[in-house]
């Protein structure tokens, strides 16, 4: 079996000290130690700390993006807590990798509403078609997709960000059924008709 590729090896290892132990962690000195090269070698693949970190969170996107929205559904209520269920899936067994690529601050990231609206976010983009879907539908009110969107997302990662900070004294199956019940609230008071949505 042939050896990985040197670029590989770089973004597997820049990945691995992220995941475990956050974005600071990675230094281009620890990188090039855990894929066994030296320091220079690295350089001459990313000239900088940044172009790697942008390498990995472009592979870690695309990554997410190809599971994502994968889930078994019957209609659109079920795709949309499928889509909740996928994204506390990776913000909960990923925290770290989750706050470098939603949190931090950082070049090349997506920003709110233009790469939204271009359908640029892998993530963001399938619950957008489905709350454009409910609204042709009738299920929900006709309103801004992309807000509405925005509202029903960053309610959810709001609630990881007190979660993964220490803020809420409950187990995850606790806390996943906190996200549920309260994105419950949320459709219900978005729909066209209370009943109609089916929560």
């Amino acid at each position: 079996m042939s050896e990985l590729p040197t670029v590989r090896r770089i973004e597997n290892a820049a990945r691995a000290i992220l995941v475990d132990e956050g974005a600071e962690a990675v230094t281009m000195r620890r990188v090039a130690a855990a894929a066994g090269i030296t320091p220079m070698a690295t350089y001459r693949h990313y000239p900088n700390r940044e172009a790697l970190l942008r390498a990995v969170a472009d592979a870690a996107i695309a990554e997410v993006a190809r599971g994502w929205g994968q889930r078994p559904h019957t209609d659109l209520l079920s795709r949309m807590f499928g889509l909740l269920d996928d994204f506390l899936d990776f913000a909960l067994g990923m925290p770290n990798l989750y706050t470098f690529l939603l949190t931090d601050r950082r070049e090349g990231a997506r920003r709110f509403p233009d790469d939204f609206a271009s359908g640029a976010s892998p993530t963001f983009t399938p619950l957008l078609e489905l709350v454009r879907r409910a609204m042709a539908e009738g299920l929900l009110r006709e309103d801004d997709p992309l807000e509405v969107t925005v509202t029903v997302t960053s309610h959810s990662q709001g609630l990881v960000q007190l979660y993964l900070g220490g803020r809420m004294g409950m187990s995850e199956a606790e806390f996943r059924a906190l996200c549920r019940r309260t994105t419950e609230r949320i459709l219900r008071g978005l729909a066209a008709d209370r009943g109609g949505i089916g929560i």
